[in-house]
């Protein structure tokens, strides 16, 4: 068995690829996709086979997709323009037969409309219309998230956010790549959606009190309504479009779309997720 990993460059396609090899799988049997070929080209010393992949240029992905079997779709980075891209990767790798496809949606994207959830929606629905069997991974928050938050509550002892008393269920990105890497080679999860996320739901004054231990000073969480945020975003420079959408993910997170509590991932994984605190500590390092 053959498996693509688009995104092969980036963080989280990058612990994909080491996970695949931690269980087993041959470096040949493995094609990082990415872009710039230059990026993992310490992937390539290791064995793993490169490909060029470019979400917008179909040609790049019939190529890469050639006798390829299974296939990680990791979602673009761009909100609002990336569902084009996915669709390409879709129709090619319909095209070229290939036997799973995995990919890397927003929690309770199909169930629960916010602002993050739109393109992962469409994808999702261009996924089923295809045909392909596949699975959808749907990430909770990734710990290291967090991170520039924690670095600024190391000076100023605040966190600020719009999410009321919401809990989250986040786990490290690791934690999330290594799930993909056991459903791409399992079988038995074709047509599953599996919302992934840590053990313990956690409030935004847990998440106060671990940036505390972490950085050695009282953190407090500040609770913002909607309009403060996006008046702190646009006075950070933020344009009142882009402010509008990152208080908009807060908004969802207030109406629970992160409060998993039934996660498979640590079954899949063999292991507890990561701790938050935990995951902190090792961003930081």
């Amino acid at each position: 068995m053959t498996i693509l990993i688009t995104g092969a460059n980036g963080q989280l396609g990058r612990l994909v690829v080491a996970a695949l090899l931690a269980r087993g799988t041959a470096p040949d049997a493995i094609v990082a996709g990415a872009r710039d070929l230059t990026r993992v080209a310490d992937l390539a010393e290791r064995g793993v086979r490169t490909a060029h992949v470019d979400y917008d240029s179909p040609a790049s992905l019939s190529a890469a997709l050639a006798d390829v079997d299974s296939v990680l779709l990791v979602s673009g980075s761009q909100p609002g323009a990336r569902v084009e891209g996915h669709r390409n990767v879709i129709d090619a790798a319909a095209a070229a037969g290939v036997t799973k496809l995995v990919y890397t949606s927003a929690p309770k994207a199909t169930s629960v409309d916010w602002a993050l959830g739109a393109d992962h929606r469409a994808t999702e629905q261009a996924i089923a219309e295809s045909g392909i069997p596949a699975v959808i991974v749907r990430n909770n928050w990734y710990i290291e998230n967090y991170l520039p938050d924690v670095q600024r509550a190391a000076d100023t002892g605040v966190i600020a956010a719009s999410v009321g008393d919401a809990r989250i269920a986040p786990a490290s990105r690791a934690d999330f790549a290594e799930g993909a890497a056991v459903v791409l080679v399992e079988d038995g999860h074709i047509g599953q959606v599996y919302e992934f996320a840590g053990d313990t739901p956690i409030s935004y004054d847990d998440i106060a009190a671990a940036a505390s231990e972490v950085v050695g000073r009282d953190v407090s969480y500040v609770r913002l309504s909607t309009e403060e945020h996006i008046a702190a975003l646009t006075s950070a420079g933020l344009d009142e479009g882009t402010a509008a959408f990152v208080a908009g993910i807060d908004t969802g997170i207030r109406e629970g779309v992160l409060d998993i509590s039934d996660s498979p991932l640590a079954d899949l994984i063999g292991r507890p997720t990561t701790r938050f605190v935990d995951g902190l500590r090792a961003a930081r390092a």
